[in-house]
């Protein structure tokens, strides 16, 4: 490593450990709205709302009030042992009235690695105190992300090998990817065949040590992978043939991404429980959640009864400051009406993705609500299949930044996912640094 390199001392992931140097690394200094500017002035729209976290934007004057009250007021109390903050008692109210989980009873965690892993160990006591002790393994999809815990990065579908994951009891089944269709099959056809293999799956691993099935309904962390219309019907009906429990991971989809309060809405999912974070504070202050439904509950309820306690519990669970500002962000959302706002920028989104489906770098663009993805080809030619290419990606968004476009790189596939607030002029202004990227990335791929 060079001296002009800079090494710093803080490790970043997400990239080759070794690149963690200053000449190297973007350092974002200030945000307001849709856009951040680094410590040179430079502004950079933020295309993909900072891992799909800054719902509101940046430095919203309500969010930063809210937490400045809170902070003056009680800068932090823990809720256990018959002790909870007045934020936390009705951010849950509030989230258990606007969850699409039935009865719903809320647990808070500071992550969206927490909020899956605990979920996880919640299902584990449940049936280890219902006579359910040998339903433990957890079903979840290839490609999928769900959190860095040893128990969330065993849900998540890769990078298994070089952590020696996942641990026993995490299973995988196929997410429906576009390049995985069979020539000439149908999307309801290819929606069976994955509900068939699914079924064959739990068969295989016996149906009576099946616990759950956790997936994201739209699964953004492996190139926002949109399901066939028909996918989540039949992925449910296979489940509940083998009384399996469906868990929805909304960490990354929550808080009207999809054009809904929740993507369980949009794809006619009925969860058993859901997992949220990110948004739910814009990022303003680490907080997520799990929401289980009344009857998963009651089973955790009566196992604690037995044993007259139950050993878990989080420091920073139910934090008086973030979830005073989950309270506010759902205020927010209510007043400004950022549900209309989405699905009318939504659309507005995807009309302009669609205008790159026959680019000769484009293999394929998808989207739902005020998200999308273009996929990577080296070049599109007749006759040729569209093999997908992580190099184009990468070109592509080295120069989306140049252009002061942020985008997130998923293998072949750059990711758009704006914050909530962001206006049509800005999302005019988004596909003007776009195009210039592409062009100039046009022109490296051809060299």
């Amino acid at each position: 490593m060079s001296e002009n390199d800079r090494a710093m001392k803080l490790l970043m992931g997400f990239q080759p450990l070794a690149h963690g140097t200053r000449d190297r690394t973007l350092v974002v200094e200030r945000g307001r709205g849709v856009f951040v500017f680094d410590e040179k002035g430079k502004q950079y729209l933020e295309a993909a709302s900072s891992f799909y976290v800054a719902s509101l934007g940046y430095s919203d004057e309500e969010l930063i009030e809210t937490a400045t009250e809170q902070l003056r007021t009680l800068p932090y109390y823990p809720s256990a042992q018959y002790r909870a903050v007045p934020t936390a008692i009705a951010l849950a109210e509030k989230l258990a009235e606007i969850l699409p989980v039935a009865d719903a009873k809320v647990a808070f965690a500071a992550t969206g690695s927490e909020a899956n892993d605990f979920l996880v160990k919640f299902l584990r006591f449940h049936n280890q105190m219902n006579d359910l002790g040998h339903r433990t393994k957890v079903i979840a999809r290839t490609g999928s992300y769900h959190g860095a815990t040893l128990a969330s990065a065993s849900l998540t579908g890769g990078h298994h090998e070089e952590f020696g994951l996942p641990l026993p009891g995490f299973l995988h089944t196929e997410q429906p990817f576009r390049t995985s269709i069979r020539e000439g099959e149908s999307q309801a056809a290819f929606a069976e065949r994955l509900a068939d293999e699914l079924e064959a799956l739990i068969l295989r691993e016996d149906p009576e040590t099946i616990a759950a099935f956790l997936s994201e309904p739209v699964s953004f962390s492996c190139g926002l992978v949109v399901p066939p219309a028909d996918y989540w019907d039949r992925i449910q009906a296979v489940l509940a043939k083998y009384d399996i429990r469906c868990f929805a991971d909304e960490v990354v989809t929550g808080f009207c991404r999809t054009g809904n309060w929740f993507a369980c809405e949009t794809y006619g999912i009925r969860p058993d429980a859901v997992t949220i974070g990110k948004g739910m504070a814009s990022g303003y202050f680490p907080i997520s959640a799990i929401a289980m439904d009344g009857d998963f509950y009651r089973g955790i309820e009566r196992g604690s009864d037995k044993l007259d306690g139950f050993a878990h519990a989080s420091t920073h669970a139910g934090h008086p400051v973030g979830t005073a500002l989950a309270l506010k962000v759902i205020e927010i959302i209510d007043r400004r009406d950022l549900l209309r706002h989405v699905r009318e920028v939504g659309a507005m989104l995807q009309g302009k993705l669609g205008g790159y489906a026959d680019h000769p770098l484009v293999a394929d663009v998808r989207g739902v609500g005020l998200s999308g993805a273009v996929e990577f080809v080296s070049e599109r030619s007749a006759g040729a299949s569209l093999e997908p290419s992580s190099v184009a990606c990468s070109i592509f968004t080295e120069r989306a930044r140049e252009n002061g476009l942020l985008v997130r790189g998923t293998g072949s596939t750059a990711m758009i996912a704006p914050p909530l607030v962001i206006t049509r002029e800005e999302i005019d202004e988004l596909f003007r640094r776009f195009d210039r990227a592409l062009a100039e990335t046009e022109a490296r791929v051809r060299v």
